[in-house]
């Protein structure tokens, strides 16, 4: 078996490489668009305006902002999320944030847990700095630094107890305050409003949880080897995220945003 390096996942080649099966997203995942609404309260009032929803998922939140007035366009790196999200009379497109190639064409971008997926984060943010016209909105969340910690060294190590799985490399981007601030400021925003937020978030199974978002992780394993990640990870966390009382409770962090475009 080949010893893959998952360092050689680069740019948005990390959203396309993790897998998304909508109804197991729509299943167990339920919390990604359900925990975001007051996100969509940043935006302020919406109706009338043009918006481009990066990474609509399976559209629960860009009906939202359909329902309330605005012309949407969405994108999603996921052919699949992208069906499901035309079933439901949602103006979607296969891209990703590192894809687009508007200009002034946006009163707001909107983004919800997507953008610690994308390893370019500079070139995401001139993307979407270039989509809004002067005076535009972007209002996202995603997550910040600390995000799954606990998740993410569970998985370290089960990585290095198994060496034939092939080096662990973390592909997720979760940046501190001031760092996602300074690339703001340096492709074109004015911050109005920036914050991490620990947001410890309840989930049905770990490993529902593992089967939905970690697939990048495992893609080159054999069945065998990713049902012992899984349940490997699983011993692990017990002990960490897991109670009687509460449950799984994913240790999240969201940095949640709000910026002008200069």
């Amino acid at each position: 078996m080949k010893n893959l390096n998952l360092i050689e996942v680069k740019g948005h080649d990390v959203m396309k490489k993790n897998t998304w099966d909508a109804k197991k997203y729509g299943k167990h995942a339920e919390f990604v668009p359900k925990l975001a609404f007051p996100l969509i309260e940043l935006l302020g009032e919406i109706k009338g305006k043009k918006i481009l929803d990066v990474g609509c998922g399976d559209g629960i939140l860009t009906l939202e902002l359909v329902k309330r007035g605005a012309d949407v366009t969405a994108i999603d790196s996921s052919p699949e999320m992208v069906e499901v999200s035309k079933s439901k009379g949602i103006k979607a497109l296969l891209k990703t944030v590192t894809d687009l190639h508007y200009n002034y064409e946006f009163d707001i971008v909107f983004s919800n847990a997507v953008l610690h997926w994308v390893p370019e984060p500079e070139k995401a943010l001139k993307n979407i700095a270039n989509s809004l016209k002067d005076g535009g909105i972007f209002v996202a969340e995603f997550g910040g630094k600390g995000n799954i910690r606990s998740i993410i060294q569970a998985m370290e190590q089960v990585f290095e107890e198994n060496p034939e799985f092939g080096e662990f490399k973390n592909v997720w981007y979760f940046p501190d305050v001031n760092e996602y601030k300074e690339l703001l400021e340096k492709t074109g925003f004015n911050v109005e409003y920036i914050e991490l937020i620990p947001r410890p978030t309840p989930i049905d199974d770990i490993e529902n949880w593992l089967e939905i978002f970690t697939n990048v992780y495992t893609s080159h394993l054999t069945k065998n080897q990713t049902k012992l990640f899984r349940s490997r990870v699983k011993e692990l966390l017990k002990s960490r995220i897991y109670t009687l009382k509460n449950g799984w409770v994913a240790d999240y962090v969201r940095l949640r945003l709000r910026a002008l475009k200069g």
